[in-house]
């Protein structure tokens, strides 16, 4: 079909196609942020990963903004900062806290739930209306792989398990903050704005939490924590933002839903963590509903 002849019904799934497709590939590299931060913790202390990956996104991302001669966008900055209190500090120490205690493949199962809170704040504070039968899928979805963490865990739920949680709230009231920012600004700057804003609190806290020890860290685990500054922290929110910008809040978030079964095989590659059959069936069940929830209705 001809550009100029495309109708705004057609460019409108195009538009949240595309955005699905990087919200993809954000969840792609934040699956392994879990088994990352496993690794890195051998060596480092939670403060420090939380303050160090956080200095280190803030640096390339001041290196990215003055490159391309862009200019603080003055009315959005508290909206950035609570983004960046939320992403930048608030998942990344309650998600540390919680992988000394817990597998990172259990952890990723339990922030399956993320989707679910991602779209109650989005029909909050984003203006976005999804209907019954998206609740339906995004429910049954949560409720999927809340079973699948009582089950791995022994029918209870650990202390590391509520301090996911509060990582899985804080990470989703951010991607909404985040995510109507991209609405009406290139989804990259939120991020790279957030960084810089809390700069003044990650840079020194990464330099007072440092230790000599660390010096001492294998290649492995400095490759981890480079990977959740650069991936984690930086790349993976170009494309997420970007993302729930395009395809809308709600719609893209159910694809976070895959998120947990990508840190499963990660942590099963990398940390020899094992995967059963239940795992599969868990992980072709929400597959399963993530298809579902993307034919349903959200209106903004």
């Amino acid at each position: 079909m001809d550009a100029s002849n495309a109708t705004p019904q057609s460019q409108k799934a195009s538009r949240e196609t595309i955005g699905l497709a990087l919200g993809t590939l954000g969840v792609v590299i934040f699956g392994g942020t879990l088994p990352a931060t496993r690794v890195a913790l051998a060596t480092f202390s939670p403060w420090f990963v939380t303050h160090g990956r956080a200095a280190v996104a803030s640096l390339a991302a001041a290196f990215l903004l003055l490159i391309l001669r862009k200019q603080l966008p003055k009315d959005d900055v508290p909206a950035l900062f609570l983004a960046g209190l939320l992403l930048v500090f608030g998942f990344p120490i309650f998600s540390s806290i919680a992988m000394q205690t817990v597998p990172a493949s259990h952890g990723g199962v339990v922030l399956g739930v993320l989707p679910l809170t991602t779209s109650i704040f989005a029909a909050i504070i984003g203006g976005e209306r999804p209907s019954v039968y998206f609740w339906i899928c995004g429910v049954a979805g949560a409720a999927l792989v809340v079973t699948f963490a009582i089950r791995d865990s022994g029918m209870q739920l650990s202390t590391g398990d509520l301090f996911l949680f509060l990582a899985a709230l804080s990470a989703s009231l951010g991607y909404v903050v985040s995510g109507k920012l991209a609405r009406h600004m290139p989804g990259w700057e939120v991020i790279c704005w957030s960084l810089i804003l809390t700069a003044p609190i990650s840079i020194p806290a990464a330099i007072w939490s440092w230790h000599p020890e660390f010096g001492a860290a294998s290649s492995s685990e400095t490759f981890a924590f480079l990977y959740l500054g650069f991936g984690s922290m930086f790349l993976g929110f170009f494309a997420w933002n970007v993302g729930l910008g395009m395809g809308g809040i709600a719609r893209v978030s159910q694809v976070q839903l895959l998120q947990s079964f990508v840190t499963l095989a990660i942590s099963a590659f990398l940390l020899k963590e094992h995967v059963s059959g239940e795992t599969v069936l868990f992980a072709l069940g929400v597959i399963a509903i993530v298809a579902l929830g993307r034919r349903t209705r959200v209106s903004r």
